[in-house]
């Protein structure tokens, strides 16, 4: 009996001990991912738009190259973060630097991030860097760009960054794409609080304490004057900290990994980039600095630089049938065995053969466009000066000529560069026709045609044909 009684009495001081524990011991679990759902975009469709993208970014900003040790170490972490997703639900991601100053991040349909320098310099310790890396890394992972377009205009977005083209025509086009949303960043508050949250997970996973993200977030929060262009480009879905202290609450505690010495390395590292401000870095792109930049550093990928090889004058001769387009208030009349690509205010009309992924060389190219110029004369010696600041290459071969477009004075002159198509490893030279009026609303209507110099004359009556059908609304 005394045995039984002190069974008994044990049992029950063991049963005293488990009520008096709290509630949620019960209910821990380990967190996993969501199913990131099936957007309207294929994953092909997403990694295409995710590269043709990237290939922009190297155009308008200057990136350390990859064999720079800040990037090494922003790959390593990024590795590591990539490791926690399941394989299934996983993209080719890629991790770049930005020579920035302000804080910010951004990341691409398909996999392509880019961190500010600004953003590693301010990081308190390799948790946050790690937590604002999982939070775009959640971007790409819940698809939230593909989610957000409509079926109709994926391939209208498709064709627009596919207008952004190599050479004297790829400056034109850019002008006219700019409007689009080129980077595609923005992203409802309702994505940025889902961000957090499959953030917060893979940052679990990794070993990083979840709240250190959120404490990046009060901290750019706390900074005075204007908000910094991370917290404009990242809405904040409400209270970031009470969030994510909800999201882990029923999480298993787990020993997080400390502060490490690579991190402090590669942040003193980063101190000593070049690194420029916002307006520097518009200014730059506008005068072609960054692609010669990243170019000359090895930042910008191969598949960033535009090239066709061999293509030959029956791959890209004009039919005898023409067809007609009416895009932003202009109509022409073009061959109809070519192709159309239509933005928000530029139009390509192209030979398939003439055109890769990243590069045009043959074909016409429609851009419209507000300018503050005081006259025709002067718009057309404004856009003259843009493409060849953005192209140093690029030659005016003749005197600014009288034109009429549709029935409108015009200005016309013929500049001469480097044709995307290659010989022998050789890049050809490129003639450009360039064509400049004003439409109905006051807006400047560019035409220009292009062509490697040995084609250009046996197309010139297709393009005379082109410009002479030109109506403007």
């Amino acid at each position: 009996m005394t045995r039984n009684r002190a069974l008994d009495h044990t049992t029950a001081m063991f049963l005293v001990a488990l009520m008096a524990l709290p509630s949620w011991t019960a209910t821990l679990s380990a967190p996993e991912l969501p199913q990131p759902g099936h957007p309207g975009m294929s994953r092909e469709e997403q990694q295409k738009l995710g590269l043709q993208t990237a290939g922009e970014v190297y155009k308008q900003m200057p990136v350390l190259p990859d064999s720079s040790p800040v990037t090494q170490y922003v790959q390593h972490l990024g590795a590591k973060l990539v490791r926690q997703i399941p394989p299934e639900n996983s993209w080719p991601y890629q991790f770049h630097v930005v020579q920035q100053k302000e804080i910010n991040a951004f990341a691409l349909p398909g996999g392509p991030i880019f961190i500010n320098v600004g953003t590693i310099t301010s990081a308190a310790n390799e948790a946050q860097l790690a937590g604002v890396m999982a939070h775009e890394m959640s971007h790409v992972y819940m698809q939230h760009t593909a989610k957000s377009m409509p079926r109709q205009n994926i391939q209208a977005v498709l064709g627009a960054l596919g207008g952004m083209l190599g050479g004297a025509a790829g400056t034109v086009a850019r002008m006219g794409v700019a409007g689009t949303g080129v980077f595609l960043m923005r992203y409802s508050r309702a994505d940025e609080a889902q961000a957090d949250a499959v953030g917060a997970v893979i940052m679990y996973k990794a070993g990083y304490q979840p709240m250190e993200l959120a404490r990046f977030f009060e901290q750019l929060a706390k900074q005075g004057g204007s908000p910094p262009q991370f917290l404009s480009d990242h809405p904040d879905p409400g209270n970031r900290t009470q969030a994510i202290e909800k999201e882990v609450h029923n999480w298993p505690p787990r020993q997080f990994l400390p502060d490490t010495q690579a991190f402090g390395m590669a942040k003193n590292q980063a101190l000593g980039v070049r690194a420029y401000n916002a307006q520097e870095i518009a200014d730059g792109a506008k005068r072609g600095m960054w692609a010669q930049l990243n170019r000359n550093s090895g930042a910008m990928p191969a598949a960033a630089e535009p090239h066709l090889t061999n293509v030959s004058f029956d791959e890209v001769r004009p039919g005898p049938q023409f067809t007609e387009i009416s895009r932003m208030g202009v109509s022409v009349s073009y061959p109809s065995n070519w192709s159309t690509a239509a933005g928000q205010s530029s139009l390509a009309i192209v030979p398939k053969a003439g055109v890769s992924e990243s590069a045009v060389a043959y074909g016409l190219i429609v851009t419209s466009e507000q300018r503050a110029a005081a006259s025709l004369d002067q718009a057309a010696a404004d856009l003259i000066r843009n493409l060849q600041n953005s192209n140093p290459g690029l030659r005016q071969t003749g005197a600014l000529r009288h034109e009429k477009v549709g029935g409108r004075e015009a200005r016309a002159v013929e500049l001469s560069g480097t044709s995307p198509v290659e010989e022998d490893g050789t890049q050809l030279p490129e003639r450009n026709w360039l064509v400049l009026t004003r439409g109905s609303s006051g807006n400047y209507v560019s035409f220009i045609f292009i062509a490697p110099e040995r084609d250009f004359d046996r197309l010139r009556p297709t393009y005379q044909k082109m410009l002479d059908s030109v109506q403007l609304e």
